[in-house]
């Protein structure tokens, strides 16, 4: 009982000491499970491949800080340590910036980190970024020339470890990051998918990982 209270003020209460399975979603059921920035640009579509959670038009959100503009958010659940997997697919024309994104350690509108997948690689594009009540800043350390996007499916991965502050980021091949980040920034919050300005199908989104309370405000 001491040991939760002191963990109840840390404002980070662990339910396990190891990562969990947590959450997994194939959308046959909806997506009532989701928070998107905008509802009305997401919707449900069958694909050769089973259900699917589509991206399919540009958001009306318009948020305080230079940062993605349509992206949704798994309700309910945060995370310390956690590993995110994905299937996804871009769904416009090959351009620099084509991308699709992930969303960790959300707090808020304008408190979370975001992994921004680009054709092409530059200080906007293809990195790690943070948005602490300011414009996204650029925090990868290491990163590729650019996201091979084809028309067809990927597979993503996200692995956040809080204690150190690591951040990897994968793409089809699961054994070597495309990109990496240290930040201690936020050690908890909310996950999710979408793109900067783009759009994009997503299938088979698993999360597992360390929950955490998220702390009265």
């Amino acid at each position: 009982m001491i040991r939760a209270a002191i963990l109840l003020t840390l404002c980070t209460v662990a339910v396990a000491a190891d990562p969990q399975p947590l959450f997994r979603e194939d959308f046959t059921k909806g997506a009532d499970r989701w928070s998107p920035t905008d509802p009305k640009a997401w919707k449900i579509i069958d694909t050769k491949e089973g259900k699917a959670f589509s991206q399919f038009a540009q958001s009306a959100y318009k948020p305080k800080h230079r940062s993605p503009l349509n992206y949704a958010i798994i309700k309910d659940i945060f995370v310390g340590d956690f590993v995110l997997t994905a299937k996804c697919q871009s769904t416009v024309k090959d351009y620099g910036h084509r991308d699709l994104c992930l969303f960790f350690g959300r707090q808020g509108q304008d408190r979370f980190y975001y992994a921004h997948l680009a054709k092409k690689a530059d200080d906007r594009a293809n990195q790690i970024f943070i948005v602490n009540q300011a414009d996204r800043k650029k925090i990868s350390k290491t990163s590729t020339p650019g996201t091979d996007w084809t028309d067809g499916w990927h597979t993503l991965k996200l692995v956040r470890k809080v204690s150190d502050g690591t951040i990897a980021v994968y793409f089809d091949d699961m054994t070597k990051p495309v990109m990496t980040a240290i930040d201690k920034t936020f050690t908890w919050g909310a996950v999710g998918v979408g793109s900067f300005d783009d759009t994009g199908n997503w299938r088979e989104i698993v999360l597992e990982g360390v929950r955490v309370e998220k702390p009265l405000e």
